[in-house]
């Protein structure tokens, strides 16, 4: 039983712990600790009488603080009593204190209203010092940014770009952050952009000003770069020929002296000038204000827009490149033509090196030999399209000048020229063209004046005139006293002057070619060659070939060609001794002047002996036969009298020809004669002939042998030239002697007396008299003589005729 009454130790566990929980929950409501959700739940749990419990320890709790509360006031309530009894003492004086401190402060009222308003007055003078030092302070922070600001509006005024864009940028990192608060540096910072658009649109237009001022002016600049390029090279070259002592030691020693004196005069004149000159030299700054190319490229170089600037200016300096390369239509006419041309193109590309040395990338070498090249390939194009008008020697050869002047002044910048020299060549060859058609006019101007006669000299001094203008040597003529006659014409030393005047002018384009004496040396055979071959030998072609030229001047051609041919050798030194080349020299070339004057002599000849013929066809024209007579007039005929002396005196000319041309002369002359009279005797139109005629014809034939026996001209052996009339002889002799049975005997046979009579010849002429028989003699039928005659005649013919067929049927 006793166990039963013994409180179980897990309930009396509970009880403590529920216990702790309730006065855990009061302290959390003393503590005033909110929200009591949690604790009040956890009083109210499942537990009963939880409430009731919780209630009693609540009532205990609030019991024990009353009885707390109730000391604390017994305890404190005697000093309150005491502290009230004080408070009712003290009040009174406090009445009276409050009264004097009103009093007091009324007083001080009334008198601190002055030191008030001096005080206020103080305070409002100590707030305009403060607003006045901020303001100063202020102001000493803006100054800089106005100064500058002013400092650029001028530099904008007096068109100092460059500068003006520095002190922007100043303005923009150093100046305007420090006061950016302020509304006027918005303005300013608003303004910068449009004063940097303002200065690249001002700059621009100043570089296009620059690009239509170099434009007008590159002419000039390009005059005055090759007139400088020129007096350096003659200045170099006259002080080269001065100090070479050798300098024409080949050449004549007249030719020699002058070319001396003339060098040391004009050495002399080019430094004078240049002592003059040296103040004077001009360059391309001096003619052109570079400063806006400068300030542009600097300015856009700053602005980061240097590569624009570059783009602009070489687009812009192309199209002037094109501007420049076109001629004028009417280039060719004039050489100022050719020096305008050449002077802009040298301003232009001076110009261009000047920017090139002057600048860092606004023009690099690549763009400049880029342009030049493109630039150099039309104008080689456009020389050769306007070169090619120009028919003036002279003309073609100041073109010359001006290109070696044009190449050597762009190579002294720095440009390749070697195309240019090649241009030359091509235009060497149009010059000589030129010359050999000026030429051509000289010769036959000299040709036309010429009097076809040997020249005259009364006294020694004309003969050494004509010897110094032309190398002739004769030690047979030498002998002869004066006066006496040179075998050539006046044109031969004239002919022989202006070869020599081709050669020099033919020279001076070779001059500054920058080629070998040897190369010259070459030229100046090839020229001279195509001169003689092509220009002399056309003129004496066709000299040769005019109607007007007779048998005398034909031989004087003869005449003068040979000793022209004689003289090529003179022509040969002449070269070599101005270019100082040898004439044994492997590769030097000859003239062929040997076969040019071979030509013309044969052609000569020729003609002479056409004229001769057709001279003997005029006497023969004007033969007036009586072919019905009947008998002859025991003469011979008086034309054939004066062919014959007409012949004689022509031969007597001849003398001064070789002997083989005069000899053939005269053989073709007789031969031709032959001819001529057979065919008289054959002509279809003569119907008849008496034996009259015959006879008469017989007579002429005779003055005709009587000639060529008495021999015309020297050199024939025996009777060479008789056998020129053996055709005629034997036919006339067959009829003179009537001697028919023996032709016809003998015919066919190599002794046969008339071998050289042809039957169908014979047949011809004997049908001619049979029938100027029967119409002269109509009573011959009754006489017995002529009956028989006639009988005969009619039997010759059948023979020749049966003869005549005999032999068309063998051929």
């Amino acid at each position: 039983m006793a166990r039963k009454s013994r409180p179980n130790m897990s309930e009396m566990y509970l009880e403590e712990n529920k216990d702790q929980i309730y006065e855990n929950a009061l302290a959390e409501i003393e503590s005033f600790e909110l929200p009591l959700g949690t604790t009040l739940r956890s009083v109210y749990d499942d537990q009963p009488n939880a409430h009731q419990r919780f209630m009693e320890k609540l009532d205990a709790c609030i019991r024990n603080h009353d009885r707390e509360i109730e000391k604390m006031c017994n305890f404190h309530h005697q000093g309150f009593v005491d502290a009230i009894t004080e408070l009712l003492k003290v009040r009174a004086d406090a009445e009276k204190l409050k009264v004097q401190v009103t009093d007091t402060n009324r007083r001080l009222q009334d008198a601190g209203k002055e030191v008030i308003a001096q005080t206020e007055e103080i305070i409002r003078c100590r707030v305009q010092q403060r607003n006045i030092t901020t303001v100063v302070e202020k102001l000493q922070l803006c100054l800089p940014v106005l100064e500058m600001y002013s400092k650029l509006k001028e530099q904008m005024k007096v068109k100092r770009y460059y500068s003006a864009l520095k002190t922007m940028e100043q303005l923009e990192n150093l100046y305007l952050p420090r006061v950016s608060q302020y509304r006027f540096c918005q303005i300013m910072i608003e303004n910068l952009p449009k004063l940097r658009e303002e200065i690249k649109e001002i700059s621009m237009s100043d570089l296009k000003d620059f690009l239509e001022s170099i434009r007008k002016h590159s002419d000039r600049i390009g005059e005055t770069a090759m007139k400088q390029a020129q007096q350096q090279k003659t200045f170099s070259t006259t002080l080269q020929k001065h100090n070479n002592v050798n300098y024409g030691r080949n050449m004549h020693l007249g030719r020699s002296r002058i070319l001396e004196s003339k060098n040391e005069m004009t050495l002399k004149r080019t430094l004078e000038e240049d002592d003059d000159h040296d103040e004077e030299v001009l360059t391309a700054q001096d003619l052109v204000d570079f400063s806006p190319v400068y300030r542009c490229l600097h300015i856009y170089s700053v602005l980061g827009d240097g590569e624009i600037f570059e783009n602009y200016y070489r687009k812009q300096r192309r199209k002037q490149a094109r501007l420049v390369l076109q001629p004028q239509s009417s280039m060719h006419e004039t050489v100022e033509g050719y020096r305008r041309y050449f002077s802009q193109i040298v301003g232009f590309f001076v110009v261009e090196d000047h920017i090139l040395h002057v600048t860092q990338g606004l023009v690099t070498r690549t763009y400049t030999d880029e342009l030049w090249n493109m630039a150099l390939s039309k104008i080689i194009a456009v020389l050769r399209t306007h070169s090619s008008y120009c028919n003036d020697p002279d003309l073609v050869l100041e073109l010359k000048n001006l290109i070696v002047v044009f190449a050597d002044t762009l190579q002294g910048y720095g440009f390749p020229v070697n195309r240019l020299f090649d241009l030359l060549f091509e235009i060497r060859d149009q010059y000589n063209e030129t010359l050999l058609k000026k030429w051509s006019g000289l010769f036959r101007d000299i040709f036309e004046a010429d009097n076809y006669s040997p020249i005259p000299v009364a006294n020694e001094e004309e003969y050494k005139i004509v010897i110094s203008k032309f190398p002739f040597q004769d030690s047979e003529l030498d002998k002869q006293s004066f006066p006496k006659k040179l075998p050539m014409s006046q044109s031969v030393p004239q002919i022989y002057i202006q070869v020599k005047e081709f050669i020099y002018a033919s020279l001076k384009f070779s001059e500054s070619l920058h080629r070998s004496s040897t190369e010259i040396d070459d030229m100046l055979r090839k020229s001279t060659n195509l001169l003689l071959t092509r220009t002399l030998s056309s003129c004496l072609q066709n000299l040769i070939k005019k109607p007007h030229i007779g048998l005398t001047e034909l031989v004087q051609i003869i005449i003068n060609t040979t000793h022209l041919e004689l003289a090529c050798k003179y022509l040969e030194d002449f070269i070599s001794n101005i270019t100082n080349i040898s004439q044994v020299t492997v590769h030097t070339a000859r003239l062929y002047g040997l076969s040019t004057f071979k030509d013309a002599r044969h052609a000569a000849e020729g003609e002479i002996y056409t004229k001769l013929n057709q001279k003997i066809d005029e006497f023969i024209q004007i033969a007036d036969y009586d072919w019905t007579m009947s008998e002859s007039d025991g003469r011979a005929s008086g034309y054939l009298m004066d062919l014959i002396n007409f012949l004689r005196s022509t031969f007597q000319v001849f003398t001064h020809l070789p002997g083989k041309v005069a000899q053939t002369a005269c053989m073709s002359a007789c031969q031709h004669l032959s001819t001529s009279l057979m065919q008289m005797l054959l002509d279809t139109e003569l119907k008849q002939i008496s034996m009259g005629a015959i006879q008469q014809f017989n007579l002429d034939v005779i003055q005709c042998e009587l000639f060529a026996s008495s021999e015309p001209v020297p050199g024939f052996q025996g009777d060479t030239l008789q056998l020129a009339f053996i055709d005629l002889r034997q036919l006339l002799d067959l009829f003179m002697v009537w001697d028919w049975s023996t032709y016809l005997a003998d015919y066919g046979q190599a002794t046969s007396k008339y071998l050289r009579v042809n039957p169908s010849t014979a047949l011809t002429l004997l049908e001619k008299m049979r029938d100027s028989s029967k119409k002269n003699n109509i009573f011959a039928q009754f006489r017995k003589n002529d009956r028989d005659k006639q009988k005969l005649i009619e039997t010759v013919v059948k023979q020749l005729r049966s003869l005549v067929n005999g032999m068309s049927q063998h051929t």
